[in-house]
């Protein structure tokens, strides 16, 4: 398999799967234009549409991508199902694109009915994880949140976190803002101000990388947890997650 990031919007990526053959599966296309131009450059013949929830930013494209491909699959939440979605499917339902099996993980907090897809090593989680960070609570709640996080984290190492937006930069200086002594924080950060200087994407991630620099996962971190009770008591790791997106919220 081969795997494609299309840049879109200012800070979005369209994640593309294809096969040697040409077949592809498109994720979260928020707009068509990039997503034809690519289809036209590579000869690329689309098979579905993933959605992970019903943002513009995700789904804006999908109405002009079937006017040219009508009998495409679009799989999604039923809060696309007004957004192009011609496939609901939910919690733990399985299908298969590209002949490659994905399980459909519910994963609420940015949205209610946000969901990720997972086949190995791929993990297309839009808005839920991003690389050293979390989405924003739009919809749903922290709890909501954590509990998302604890599922994905329950995925493979080596699984590739495919995630919908460059904020890596920013994400890693808050984390170094919250932990400025992390050997692993400043490692990342110079790494990925050396991508972001030449313009290279700092995506996918591996799930390895994002358990050592992704404060959302490390909530019951020593180090972490006596950063944080310097300035409030908190014994549960649920609200450490809260309190971090609370600050991620300002930063």
């Amino acid at each position: 398999m081969n795997l494609n990031s299309i840049p879109a919007f200012q800070d979005n990526y369209i994640w593309v799967l294809s096969d040697d053959q040409g077949k592809c599966l498109i994720v979260d296309p928020g707009e068509a234009a990039p997503v034809l131009e690519a289809i036209n450059t590579h000869g690329w013949q689309p098979q579905a549409i993933l959605l992970t929830h019903h943002h513009r930013d995700h789904t804006g494209g999908v109405g002009e991508i079937l006017s040219h491909f009508p009998a495409l699959t679009v799989y999604g939440p039923r809060e696309t199902r007004d957004k192009g979605a011609n496939y609901l499917v939910n919690d733990g339902d399985r299908l298969t694109v590209l002949g490659l099996d994905f399980a459909v993980i519910m994963t609420p907090g940015h949205t209610l009915e946000h969901i990720c897809y997972f086949s190995h090593p791929y993990l297309f989680c839009g808005d839920t994880m991003f690389s050293g960070g979390c989405g924003r609570l739009f919809e749903g709640t922290p709890e909501q949140m954590y509990d998302s996080f604890q599922r994905l984290n329950m995925l493979p190492e080596d699984t590739l976190i495919c995630c919908a937006h460059e904020y890596t930069l920013s994400n890693i200086k808050f984390a170094l803002s919250i932990l400025p002594e992390d050997r692993h924080l400043q490692q990342y950060l110079h790494k990925v101000n050396e991508l972001r200087t030449k313009n290279h994407k700092t995506l996918p991630s591996t799930l390895a990388t994002e358990r050592q620099i992704n404060i959302f996962l490390r909530t019951d971190d020593p180090d972490l947890i006596k950063e944080i009770s310097k300035e409030t008591n908190l014994q549960q790791s649920v609200q450490r997650f809260a309190w971090l997106r609370a600050k991620k919220d300002l930063f």
